[in-house]
């Protein structure tokens, strides 16, 4: 079967070019390093008086994410927030920081006097955030504790969520369950 000698260079000429073109696109859209962000995992820190950590996409990874795959939220570790810190008191149990704080990440059988709640948002877009709270026991009581500046539960509902637009926009009053009023027209 004879091939027609004017489809062949048409093809010789395409295939090249479209799995360049496809090369590309695949290696752009998997490249999550490209352009400013030398570690893309941010290490919790490890200073105590550090806090929360927050690491923003750049400019270049924010437009590569169209090309890339959906990429889940993904949360690890307890969130202890401001207010959830300041409940924390020196002599405190053991049982009373589980109650407030959850039940840590990490414990250590070589460190038993130490509880660790790290944690870790690694946003779809890219935002990195971590935070680190230690707790020191002594006799089976808090000896010390270290947190840092540590976001409260609204600033982490916000982050999650976006700005809440129902805050700017007062929603009408609603009289309580129970309550009645009546109306006389005389």
């Amino acid at each position: 079967m004879p091939v027609d000698t004017a489809v062949l260079p048409r093809f010789s000429l395409r295939a090249p070019l479209m799995a360049t073109l496809a090369g590309a696109v695949l290696s752009l859209s998997g490249c999550t390093m490209f352009g400013g962000a030398k570690d893309p995992v941010v290490p919790v820190s490890a200073s105590p008086d550090a806090g929360a950590q927050t690491v923003q996409a750049s400019k270049l990874q924010k437009f590569l994410w169209i090309f890339s795959p959906y990429r889940p939220d993904i949360q690890q570790g307890n969130f202890i927030s401001q207010e959830m810190l300041t409940q924390l008191k020196v002599g405190q149990t053991r049982e009373q920081v589980k109650f407030l704080l959850g039940t840590p990440l990490l414990t250590d059988i070589f460190h038993a006097d130490r509880w660790d709640f790290p944690f870790y948002l690694a946003r779809g877009n890219g935002e990195l955030t971590s935070s680190r709270v230690t707790v020191y026991f002594k006799d089976n009581k808090v000896e010390k504790f270290d947190g840092g500046n540590l976001p409260t539960e609204k600033e982490y509902i916000a982050r999650i969520a976006g700005p809440s637009k129902v805050a700017a926009k007062e929603a009408p009053k609603r009289e309580e369950a129970g309550s009645a009023s009546i109306k006389i027209n005389k």
